[in-house]
């Protein structure tokens, strides 16, 4: 038997088997997941994105000064880059298919959609400043710019990674290896 054909047996806390699957089907479901996440996020960047490249189109937008406007543009582009890394394992998909690289392509693909999630959530914070300084003042914006940013870094990245932390933490105090299947 080659080692894609061995299944493994993960174990939760009380030691009950709860995935029994070979690495080329553990590969095929963790790219079936992110593609299901990266579905998520791209739909959501695209209409920030939309929303970013109509907003200049508004009669109000000349009300916005050269704060505003800096920020617009830095919200532009990072709504740009955080597009370019959610869509980019569809072109990296498209270029390594049937060339055994499904190891390299799930991490590579994960690598881009942590990236363009930051990307987003530096958009998001941008575009919400460009708002509330349109609607109240620079200080309400960059206030609630800089709550939403941290927001989205908690929310997004703090809470899952301490969470891994913890959980590791946890394995390696009852000798286990902490594997999750993922």
């Amino acid at each position: 038997m080659t080692t894609d054909e061995h299944p493994v047996r993960n174990k939760d806390e009380s030691g009950h088997l709860w995935r029994d699957e070979t690495p080329a089907e553990r590969l095929d479901r963790n790219m079936n997941e992110l593609l299901q996440e990266l579905r998520v996020a791209q739909t959501g960047v695209q209409i920030l994105f939309a929303f970013l490249l109509t907003i200049v189109f508004q009669q109000r937008f000349t009300e916005v000064d050269s704060f505003g406007r800096a920020v617009y543009v830095g919200a532009l582009i990072c709504a740009l880059l955080s597009s370019g890394f959610l869509i980019a394992p569809v072109g990296y998909h498209r270029l390594v298919f049937r060339r055994a690289m499904k190891d390299e392509l799930v991490k590579i693909a994960n690598i881009f959609a942590l990236t363009g999630l930051v990307w987003l959530s530096l958009a998001l914070g941008g575009a919400l400043t460009v708002i509330l300084d349109v609607m109240f003042s620079k200080e309400v914006a960059m206030a609630g710019g800089a709550a939403a940013l941290l927001f989205l870094i908690v929310l997004w990245f703090l809470i899952p990674w301490t969470r891994m932390r913890v959980r590791r933490a946890e394995a390696n105090a009852d000798g286990k290896s902490g594997a999750d299947g993922r």
